[in-house]
């Protein structure tokens, strides 16, 4: 009996870049508010809705059907962590519903700070530029928590800045990612695990 079978080859372009790019730009920015050097307005919530949020959606799409799992939890987690803090800003401005108490919000950065821990540990089987990316959100997390409890001004600046590296590392991986592919060779090196 003759075993045919069809194997397709996957030709379709990397997406992590688009995933990484548009939760690394809305992330610097985002933090650049934290840090105090500007107010939350329309140019974060745009970038929220559009970029860090509706690209990541679409690039974790886009890993699903690569078969990758990790990719396809963290970019659609992320876009839709974008997505519902710009219904977290703009809900209230509504009347449709109060601001977020204190308390919820505090649980809100925890949650979130605890799934980014959770992928931080897998990504020592990827890359160390990864390892950086989710290591310091997972601090960001945690430290907007603790500004928030605490009311501090200061721990909230401290943490934008850790935001604005956070946001940074995650540019760098996903420019590194296009640089390398096009050149065909490690310009930007990312650091694999060996």
């Amino acid at each position: 009996m003759e075993n045919n079978t069809t194997q397709l080859v996957d030709n379709t372009a990397n997406p992590a870049p688009l995933g990484l790019l548009g939760f690394g730009m809305t992330t610097v920015l985002l933090n650049l508010h934290n840090a105090g050097l500007f107010e939350l307005d329309s140019i974060i919530l745009g970038m929220g809705i559009f970029y860090g949020g509706m690209a990541q959606v679409i690039a974790g799409i886009m890993e699903w059907k690569k078969g990758n799992t990790f990719a396809t939890t963290a970019f659609t987690s992320y876009g839709f962590f974008w997505l519902s803090f710009a219904a977290l800003v703009m809900l209230p401005k509504t009347g449709l519903t109060s601001a977020p108490e204190n308390t919820s919000l505090v649980s809100y950065l925890v949650m979130w700070g605890i799934f980014t821990g959770a992928l931080f540990i897998g990504t020592f089987k990827i890359s160390r530029a990864l390892q950086f990316v989710f290591g310091s959100l997972t601090l960001l997390f945690f430290l907007l928590a603790l500004g928030d409890y605490t009311h501090s001004v200061s721990i909230g600046h401290f943490a934008g800045y850790v935001g604005i590296f956070c946001g940074f590392s995650a540019i760098y991986t996903g420019v590194a990612q296009v640089i390398n592919e096009l050149y065909k060779k490690v310009i930007l090196p990312i650091g694999p695990v060996n």
